[in-house]
């Protein structure tokens, strides 16, 4: 009987022999290989944090520098391909000066002033019945539609705050109503200021650096 039979045990609980079972804590490879296992999802995850950082910083820095070289950008102007110098010179502009107010004289003068400014001057006098004390502003332009493009804009320098009409004429000349809220032409320093401003090119930006 062997010595680590118990006291009155013998037959089938009996220990023979002198190789003993070796005694192994359970599961433990299994723990190890789930560990490892977690272990690189861990790693693989920061890793890929990492590198979605690194795109966010490294893409804002790039929209601010973009952001930037636009904000340093400047148009580069150029003069536009349709310059406003085929308009008609004074010279090429007959006007006709019609009073419509109550005060007597102001067609003749203003037609003599228009006339050292350089414009053909017409017919004068007191405006027709139907313009007559009907015109509030500080003047009319009456003229054929093609003065919308041509003597309007021209005729229009020498008195701010003038509107303007067309009619059925044929004829290419212009007239200047004086309304009732006229007081005197625009200084000639302005008027021709404008006329320069108005037969000048107008520079436009291209829209490149």
């Amino acid at each position: 009987m062997s010595m680590l039979t118990p006291p009155g045990m013998g037959g089938k609980y009996r220990i023979t022999g002198d190789v003993y079972p070796r005694m192994r804590r359970p599961h433990r490879r299994r723990r190890i290989i789930l560990a490892s296992a977690a272990a690189m999802v861990v790693l693989g995850a920061a890793g890929w944090g990492t590198l979605q950082l690194v795109d966010v910083f490294s893409g804002d820095e790039g929209t601010r520098t973009a952001a930037g070289k636009q904000a340093d950008c400047k148009p580069v102007v150029k003069a536009t391909t349709t310059p406003a110098a085929a308009l008609p010179k004074p010279g090429q502009i007959t006007v006709n000066v019609y009073n419509a107010t109550p005060r007597s004289g102001l067609a003749k003068t203003t037609a003599d002033e228009l006339k050292k400014r350089g414009f053909k001057i017409g017919k004068v006098g007191n405006a027709p019945t139907a313009y007559d004390k009907k015109v509030p502003g500080a003047g009319l332009l009456l003229g054929a539609p093609a003065a919308t493009k041509g003597a309007f804009p021209v005729l229009g320098t020498q008195l701010t705050g003038a509107t303007t009409k067309t009619d059925t004429r044929a004829t290419a000349d212009v007239d200047l109503i004086i309304g009732t809220a006229f007081k005197t032409l625009s200084p000639k320093t302005t008027a021709d200021a404008a006329l320069v401003a108005l037969t000048k090119p107008a520079p436009v930006p291209t829209g490149k650096c």
